[in-house]
Formats: structure tokens, sequence, C-alpha cells
């Protein structure tokens, strides 16, 4: 499903793209219609700007705390995605990327990829369980065949010498 309505986006955008450039050409003229697609590009170069320092600071301080929150991992994936379709020219693609880019309507868009990916992450959990059954090679999915739980060793299974490592410290040859 996915794959053919990325087709019919690849076909059918340009073709509405340059629909509504000829009508807000012939309602307000060729250069008004030009002037405004350079102020929308000068526009949208600013809040991608803002926005993207924004949400790149906010993923950093993520990255840096070691919590992954849900929210601005979000946010800079719809920031790049609204910067990308604002290089693209046309008046649709820039009203959506403002609409991806701007705060305000951003956590709408959050909202509906973060239930895209919670989809996407069960339909490949569920995949992964039909290719490998809980029984699959031994205990799950665990290399050594062991059980799972609180008792559970992390060192492989069989003979373990346990000993010291010395380091010989003097350079010099022994005769």
């Amino acid at each position: 499903m996915l794959p053919l309505l990325i087709v019919l986006a690849f076909l059918l955008v340009p073709v509405l793209e340059i629909y509504v450039l000829i009508q807000v050409g012939q309602m307000i003229g060729f250069w008004p219609a030009a002037g405004l697609l350079a102020a929308q590009a000068v526009l949208g170069a600013w809040i991608i700007r803002r926005e993207g320092r924004r949400a790149w600071g906010a993923l950093h301080e993520t990255v840096r705390t070691g919590v992954l929150r849900e929210r601005e991992l979000g946010d800079a994936i719809l920031v790049m995605a609204g910067g990308v379709l604002f290089l693209m020219p046309g008046f649709l693609m820039d009203v959506l990327a403002a609409a991806l880019v701007l705060p305000f309507t951003r956590p709408l868009f959050r909202r509906a990829l973060s239930a895209f990916a919670e989809r996407r992450m069960r339909t490949a959990e569920a995949r992964a369980a039909t290719m490998f059954p809980p029984g699959f090679g031994g205990a799950g999915f665990d290399p050594f065949g062991r059980e799972p739980g609180p008792g559970r060793v992390e060192t492989p299974p069989g003979p373990v010498v346990r000993g010291e490592v010395l380091h010989d410290d003097d350079p010099t040859p022994r005769a």
C-alpha cells in the first residue's frame, strides 16, 4: 500500500504544483508569482534555520543526557523533512513544509509519525516472531541456548579457566 502511495505522490504532486503555479500566475501575473516563490524560499530558509537549531539543540541535549525522548527525535525528523520540502519549488510543497516546520502545527504531524512508526514496529515484530519462533535455536534468541531469567550468568557454558595475566614490564630480554 505504501509503495503505491509513494508512486502516486511522485506522479501527481508535480502535476498539481504546475497547475497551482499556472493558476496563481494567471491571477497575479508572472513576476509577482515568481517573487512570491522567492519570498517563500527566503522565509522557509529562515524558519528552517531557526527551528533546525532548536530541534538540533534538543536532540543534542537528549543524546548528552542519555534519555531518548520521542518528542525531540520526532521534531528533528519533521524539521529535516520540512527543509527538504522547502527546497522544492511550488506553493503546495511550501505549505506542507511550513506545516511540518512550524512549532504549533508540528505536534499533529509528530503524533501521526509516532503512530505510523508504532504500527511499522508491530508489523516487524510480528514478522520476526513468525520467522524466528520462541523455540528457534534453543531458548529464544540466546546464542548459547540459556534460559532467560534472573539467575542467568552472562558467560558461555563450558570450562572456564580463571587466572591472572602477567605483563613483563622489563623490556630487556632474559638469558
